[in-house]
């Protein structure tokens, strides 16, 4: 078995009552990204593990780029694809919706930058149309996928829990990420209250491990290429900021969670607690521990602005919340990056 396969076999041990999907349908959006097509391989594999008939619509923009991320399981019968741009098209399937995640984004920093308007509409009017489709069918359950930058600048002195959030500036474009966010989850509460809609948002960390797609460029898989390359990890800012990290399939089974026991109207963290650490210790802890020599150098360009990086934050999660309904991460921030360069030189 390759790691991912591992980490699915420990997914299927795990205490979560899988039984309750039985003979339903899901609707994922962001189906080529890495949350959605981790969460249909994984749905795909319960199903055939457990013999739970459920049949997974997945929502995509390209279907050659579908063909690509899911391989095999791109024919499989419990599988349907939906091509649809979120931001202009209506969506449409021929059965009635029982859970949904909404985990299409616009999430690369550059973009972020230089069409700030087309990713805020694209986070708003997804969303929408995804509340309608909940709507419509009364839906189970509907788990939005949101983000820890919701946080802003936050209290440092304390971990951050739901209700602490702090300060976002509104004159800095790359802010409509986060913004957007949060008007998103305030979206889901208002068609929680208004029209009963059982929606739940998961706040994530960022998340990465065994599963990675193949062009994934975010810096976590920049400093594990570079240290299976022997080359030095390059950060372009003093690398102060605050991250805090969860291991992809700690992420998925904590969204499977939400989508059993989430309360509705209410947003969980989904962080682990022992993988906080500035973006420059982690740089050093993978140079450390996953090369033969690496070394960790600052260059900071001139014009680093028009790459539209997070602003310097200091936050550290806190995923009490979540651990109150059962979930328990089960990979640090060394073994995280263990999984996934094995992950890496597996599909290289």
């Amino acid at each position: 078995m390759n790691v991912l396969d591992k980490d699915l076999q420990q997914l299927l041990a795990s205490d979560l009552e899988f039984n309750r999907f039985k003979d339903t349908n899901f609707l994922i959006t962001g189906a080529t990204g890495l949350i959605g097509s981790l969460l249909i391989k994984s749905i795909l594999f319960l199903n055939s593990e457990k013999d739970l008939n459920v049949k997974v619509y997945a929502i995509v923009r390209n279907l050659e780029k579908a063909k690509g991320v899911f391989g095999e399981l791109y024919n499989n019968e419990r599988l349907a694809f939906v091509t649809a741009n979120l931001n202009t098209d209506s969506i449409d399937v021929e059965d009635k919706i029982d859970y949904i995640v909404h985990a299409a984004a616009v999430t690369r920093s550059k973009i972020l930058v230089e069409k700030p308007v087309e990713a805020m509409e694209t986070a708003i009017n997804g969303t929408k149309k995804m509340l309608e489709v909940a709507k419509r069918d009364r839906v189970r359950k509907m788990v939005y996928i949101s983000s820890m930058e919701i946080y802003g600048r936050v209290d440092s002195s304390k971990k951050a829990a739901e209700l602490d959030l702090g300060y976002v500036d509104l004159t800095n474009v790359r802010s409509g990420y986060p913004e957007s966010k949060r008007m998103c989850e305030l979206m889901c509460n208002a068609y929680a209250s208004e029209y009963r809609v059982n929606v739940t948002s998961a706040r994530l960390a960022q998340t990465f491990g065994a599963g990675i797609l193949s062009n994934e460029n975010r810096v976590f898989a920049q400093f594990a290429k570079s240290a299976i390359d022997d080359k030095d990890i390059v950060l372009h800012t003093e690398g102060l900021s605050e991250g805090n990290y969860v291991y992809t399939m700690d992420a998925i089974e904590a969204i499977l969670l939400l989508l059993l026991k989430g309360k509705n109207g209410e947003a969980y963290n989904v962080s682990n607690p022992n993988s906080h650490i500035t973006i420059k210790g982690m740089a050093e802890l993978v140079a450390q521990n996953f090369s033969k020599g690496s070394k960790v150098i600052i260059d900071i360009p001139d014009d680093s602005k028009k790459y539209g990086y997070a602003p310097e934050t200091h936050l550290w999660l806190d995923a009490t919340k979540l651990e109150s309904l059962g979930w328990n991460p089960k990979n640090n921030l060394t073994e995280s990056y263990a999984k996934l360069i094995e992950w890496i030189r597996e599909n290289s």
